[in-house]
């Protein structure tokens, strides 16, 4: 029977749907994580009868024609790109973003990568780098003998030095943002992707060219919100245990069909 194939793929579809459930709920404590949902959509219909055709010589015709469904597919995952809230860290090099916006690192290969978690450190030549050492872009060097470092709302970044009391700005953190950040690829390690559907990156300072502020010794928490996941949870697991009664029941049918014939 078809319907066997249609309860399959909801039971596949609640499967994934479980899946990034897990994802979120994994990545509950994960520095600038977004959480993803999933989008479904019904598979094409077999139709047997069109509304509207005719059924007689007299022009009557069918007010509702009959549309067999085969199923539900998966058709995108988005993120919820949404703010979360920012925590203190008391940690010197830590920034968080209060807006729009994404801090651009530098990647191994020398491409753009772009992420929400400014968890920064330095490296042995005292550049600001991110916690898999790969450096923020633009390349920020933080002399080793600076008695303060300090990140405005602007991103104007300053240190003192030892003999001079004003502060001397050494740089700049240069944020980004994307018409569509939703489109983002995620590639992992808090780090997403300029795409096709994201379009091209469009920099800007922090607290202007609609990018938020910055906060220094704060860093943004994961969106993810644990009532949530845990309502989707029992949903998509009560769909997948709809879906395998269905299956059992078209199995039920089909055994007894079968022993009709051999009657």
């Amino acid at each position: 029977m078809r319907a066997l194939y249609t309860a399959a793929t909801g039971m596949a579809a609640q499967e994934l749907s479980v899946q990034v459930i897990s994802n979120n709920v994994a990545n509950l404590r994960t520095s600038g994580f977004k959480r993803q949902t999933v989008q479904f959509q019904d598979l094409l219909y077999d139709q047997q009868r069109r509304a509207g055709s005719q059924t007689s010589n007299q022009n009557t015709q069918v007010p509702s024609g009959v549309f067999i469904g085969t199923g539900v597919k998966t058709v995108a995952t988005p993120r919820i790109m949404s703010q979360g809230n920012l925590s203190p860290t008391e940690r010197t090099y830590d920034v968080a973003i209060n807006g729009e916006g994404f801090f651009k690192i530098q990647k191994p290969d020398n491409t753009i990568a772009y992420t929400r978690d400014g968890s920064f450190e330095l490296d042995s030549q005292g550049r600001l780098v991110t916690a898999d050492g790969y450096l923020v872009d633009p390349t920020i060097t933080v002399p080793n003998n600076a008695t303060s470092y300090a990140v405005s709302p602007q991103g104007i970044v300053t240190i003192v030095q030892p003999g001079n009391v004003q502060p001397q700005q050494i740089g700049q953190l240069t944020m980004s943002r994307f018409i569509n950040k939703v489109g983002l690829e995620s590639l992992g390690n808090n780090l997403y992707g300029e795409t096709a559907a994201s379009g091209p990156a469009i920099d800007g300072t922090a607290g202007a060219d609609g990018i938020g502020t910055l906060q220094q010794g704060y860093l943004e928490d994961s969106n993810v919100n644990s009532v949530t996941e845990i309502t989707g949870l029992i949903s998509a697991q009560r769909a997948y245990e709809f879906n395998s009664k269905i299956v059992t029941a078209v199995d039920q049918m089909l055994t007894t069909t079968a022993q009709m014939f051999r009657a």
